[in-house]
């Protein structure tokens, strides 16, 4: 779902603000009052409420075969992910919402952190390997993304095996990226927490002074096939989405899924958590257990192209290497709520 650019940053920033704010305010509410709160909000799991970051095109269709798996009524709030999550750490033990569907973990990591998540059962989170989930038990993943670099054959050989390589002269002018996307910033953040700060600026700034910027992914894509840009970092998906609307034949593109742990090689998840606050534990549960269903599963790795998560279920897309063949960076997805200081090396490096 497109949002203006600089709504978007402000959202990320605001995000990471309100968390210790709210986290240290928190134990001082008033009993009485939040019990009162809690009074008004929907009950039983008959009724849920969803605030969703990600786009209603796509979530609509399958929130409505949840409603008729789970017996639940289900309003969704649409947003994007970083202003949702800010929308809850500012709304508390207020919050109207059940359910928080989040196109990163990094928005849920902050939720976390705030302690506004509710442990989920442990039925539920032995579905999802531990790499794709909560730390503290309070969020899991329903489908992964990874990073990838995009080549056009015509213009180089092969694609570099690591990010790292995109920094020297000889890919001056040569590669595309989008700053202001959420999918970059956040592989900036876990390249942060794998690297450091002051490695990750000294990459930014190298990968500035070698590239050229886009607005989007997908936009970064369609550079690198018409051979604008030798290459593109973008996340593995709009790729197989490119090569199923047009077929293979007229995609002049290829994507390298990279090797050994590189950050460039991140996976990162599209989940949900139980919002503690929300009054509606029990069809929030059902909700996320839906999610995690082979039905649900498939309906993502079919429409998106991105990896089903769920144990047992696998992805059916043509050429798509499978999940546990890929050589991602072991991190904690969690971490990747650290997006202020993010936003700040990006805004140094002269990106944003």
């Amino acid at each position: 779902m497109s949002r203006p650019i600089v709504r978007r940053t402000a959202a990320l920033a605001a995000a990471a603000m309100l968390i210790p704010v709210l986290a240290a305010c928190g134990g001082d509410k008033d009993e009485k009052k939040t019990a009162e709160k809690k009074a008004d909000k929907p009950k039983g799991a008959s009724e849920l409420v969803i605030y969703s970051g990600r786009n209603e095109e796509l979530i609509s269709p399958i929130l409505a075969k949840l409603e008729k798996a789970t017996g639940t009524k289900v309003e969704v709030r649409y947003g994007d992910s970083a202003e949702l999550a800010a929308q809850i750490l500012e709304e508390g033990d207020r919050t109207k919402a059940g359910l928080f569907f989040s196109q990163d973990a990094g928005a849920l990591g902050a939720l976390s952190q705030a302690g506004l998540l509710a442990k989920l059962p442990q039925k539920s989170l032995e579905k999802v390997d531990p790499a794709f989930r909560g730390g503290e038990g309070d969020w899991v993943g329903v489908s992964g993304r990874s990073r990838v670099i995009a080549y056009n054959p015509d213009k180089t050989e092969k694609a570099p095996d690591s990010i790292h390589d995109l920094v020297k002269p000889e890919w001056k002018g040569k590669v595309g990226y989008a700053p202001t996307n959420a999918s970059f910033q956040a592989f900036v953040t876990g390249m942060r927490v794998i690297e450091g700060d002051e490695a990750t600026l000294t990459w930014l700034k190298g990968l500035k002074a070698n590239a050229k910027p886009y607005a989007k992914n997908g936009v970064v894509l369609d550079a690198v096939d018409k051979g604008e840009v030798s290459l593109g970092l973008i996340n593995h998906y709009y790729w197989y989405e490119k090569v199923a609307e047009l077929g293979a034949d007229k995609v002049k593109a290829k994507i390298h899924f990279l090797p050994g742990g590189d950050p460039g090689a991140l996976i990162n998840a599209a989940g949900v958590g139980v919002l503690k606050n929300g009054g509606q534990g029990e069809a929030a549960e059902k909700a996320v257990d839906y999610l995690l269903s082979a039905e649900a599963q498939s309906y993502f790795a079919d429409e998106t192209k991105e990896y089903p998560l769920a144990a047992g279920v696998t992805s059916s897309v043509k050429d798509l290497p499978a999940l546990d063949s890929l050589q991602a960076p072991e991190i904690d997805l969690g971490k990747l709520e650290s997006l202020q200081k993010t936003l700040e090396l990006l805004k140094e490096a002269g990106m944003v």
